[in-house]
């Protein structure tokens, strides 16, 4: 089974040869294997195509995928038209249970959504007249589906959507937060949801002012308040800080006994924590996406990040992804960079207190801390955004600030934005070292106004990257990237540290991200919304005690060295808080 991708938003035949169908074999003898079709785009036809790939080399834009499949994935589920993306297998919503989906971005989770909610028929790959319920009952019958797909055939399935890109939600509602959530109040659970997400100093703003993870808070609020036989949330994460998503999955954990949830998410333990079983999303972004059947959600993860999935014999990563058990007492001989002087900001609602301290060339600084607590301010009194009480700073150093919301409002391609901040665009060095970690490749002719959260992360990342700075900041780099996206952008960010001998902060509330990059921690602590305080740097391991203990949570490693988060008041739980070891603890250390 062979399957030709033509990606639309990057086939220009007007700005290229058509070296397509100049260097196709199959043109050569005659036959119209690749035509340009009505759309003025390339249009490839599968059953002449011998899969050679010299199309696929010959592109100048990265617009064209032939792959070759096994046969048992002969049917597809649904097909966006000839040359579109294909998805194979659905995920399986189960009443009383949390249904996790693990994946790359681009895969077809959004797609497997639409198709369980209703929203769209499968044709299982029919292009011509698709396929009728008949047949896709037909398909499914004899499944754990075939009951949940009757009922969606039947238009008797309500859903409930918490959307992926909350940024879009501003744009549909123009009320306060108060008016959007008592639009949605069917349960009558809603005070329950304000109080728990404290949400109540809120509610009286309106929706456009909210930051990102307040914004978050009312998108999950919203989604669980509604009636509904199924309940999809998309990345519940982003924006918020470790104690928000332990209480969202907690709320999200105390529903799913009513009702089947399932959820996207690329923080893998906050779905260790949450999800009862996983479904593995694999292929090739934006090409086909195949949904595995259910695995328990510690054997799921593993196999995820061992990139080998055991039970279906595939493997679909070449590199499996390893958490090094490394000693945190391990110190590193740096020289310093700078040391950022004792400072104060004083709004009329919050203040911040940071003590001083010292940067080192060559290492990555990790900035932790609850939401509203200073540290985007921190990150702006550096960069010179702000200015601290008392005047401006002067750190004589150059700063580099990747703030953490960011504005895709140019349209400007992504190669045109980056030409502009740096003039080694065309290096060999540029290219390995920034392009090809972040995938930028496929969507460097893209207008960044057209961009994805996810591609508009990684483009904010290398425009951060790209420019000539003694000190990078990065605020909150993980968010609406997938697992994959975050082991490479982590490496990426190390090795650039390093090779250029600068000093790198990130701010982030992905636990997994913040030890695998971090040498040393900046803990802030305080009263979120009204007083901040900056303490240290310090080596890793006594900076997260002391983050960790603030917030209650304690963490262990597996036996592959992936970090876990122990469930609360389990025995691990108990014996680490009582020996004030609140990372990676074990008995033996």
């Amino acid at each position: 089974m062979r399957i030709a991708i033509v990606h639309r938003e990057r086939c220009h035949p007007r700005k290229c040869g058509t070296e397509c169908i100049h260097y196709c074999p199959r043109v050569r003898t005659g036959d119209e294997t690749i035509i340009i079709g009505e759309s003025k785009k390339a249009e490839i036809s599968e059953e002449l195509c011998v899969g050679c790939g010299i199309c696929v080399k010959k592109c100048p834009f990265d617009a064209l995928d032939i792959i070759s499949l096994p046969e048992e994935l002969e049917v597809p589920t649904h097909r966006y038209g000839k040359n579109g993306f294909a998805l194979y297998g659905l995920p399986i919503p189960v009443p009383g249970k949390v249904t996790g989906i693990l994946g790359a971005n681009g895969i077809g989770k959004s797609t497997s959504v639409k198709i369980l909610s209703g929203s769209l028929q499968p044709n299982m790959g029919d292009l011509e007249s698709g396929a009728t319920w008949d047949e896709v009952l037909k398909k499914f019958a004899g499944t754990e589906l075939f009951d949940y797909l009757k009922m969606v055939s039947e238009k008797q399935i309500k859903v409930s959507l918490k959307p992926q890109y909350i940024d879009y939600i501003p744009k549909v509602f123009t009320g306060t937060a108060e008016e959007l959530l008592r639009t949605t109040d069917e349960r009558g659970k809603l005070d329950q949801y304000v109080s728990a997400l404290k949400l109540e100093a809120i509610l009286d703003r309106k929706i456009d002012e909210l930051s990102g993870g307040e914004l978050q808070r009312v998108a999950i609020a919203a989604c669980l308040s509604r009636v509904a036989d199924f309940y999809f949330l998309d990345e519940i994460t982003p924006f918020l800080d470790i104690y928000q998503r332990m209480v969202t999955a907690r709320l999200i954990r105390d529903l799913a006994v009513e009702k089947p949830i399932v959820i996207v998410e690329h923080d893998l333990a906050i779905l260790d924590m949450l999800a009862d079983t996983v479904h593995v999303g694999y292929g090739r972004p934006s090409v086909f996406g195949v949904i595995t059947r259910p695995k328990g959600v510690r054997i799921g993860i593993n196999q995820y990040l061992d990139g080998f999935l055991h039970e279906e014999n595939v493997r679909f990563r070449e590199y499996a992804v390893v958490f090094d058990k490394r000693a945190h007492s391990v110190k590193s001989v740096r020289n310093p960079l700078f040391t950022f002087p004792q400072m104060t900001k004083t709004y009329p609602a919050f203040s911040l207190g940071v003590h001083g301290g010292e940067v080192r060339r060559g290492e990555v600084l990790g900035v932790v801390g609850a939401n509203g607590i200073g540290k985007s301010t921190f990150a702006k009194l550096l960069a010179g955004v702000e200015a601290p009480d008392g005047g401006p700073n002067d750190l004589k150093v150059k700063v580099s600030f990747k703030p953490q919301y960011m504005k895709g409002d140019t349209d400007a391609t992504v190669e045109q934005l980056l030409r502009g901040i740096t003039k080694k665009f065309d290096s060999s060095y540029y290219q390995h070292e920034v392009v090809e970690p972040l995938t930028l490749t496929p969507i460097l002719q893209s207008p960044v106004d057209t961009l994805s959260g996810g591609e508009l992360q990684r483009v904010a990342i290398a425009a951060c990257l790209s420019k000539e700075a003694d000190l990078y900041i990065l605020d909150e780099p993980s968010a609406h990237l997938d697992v994959e996206q975050r082991v490479k952008v982590t490496r990426m960010i190390k090795h650039l540290a390093e090779g250029r001998d600068a000093g790198i902060m990130v701010i982030d509330h992905d636990i997994y991200m913040i030890d695998m990059i971090s040498e040393r921690i900046l803990v802030f602590e305080g009263e979120p919304g009204r007083h901040g305080e900056a303490a240290g740097p310090f080596d890793m391991r006594e900076g997260m005690n002391r983050f960790l203990q603030n917030l209650g949570v304690t963490f262990r490693r597996d036996k592959t060295g992936r970090p876990r988060i122990n469930k609360p008041d389990s025995f691990l739980d108990r014996e680490q808080k009582m020996n004030r070891e609140y990372y990676y603890y074990t008995a033996d250390e």
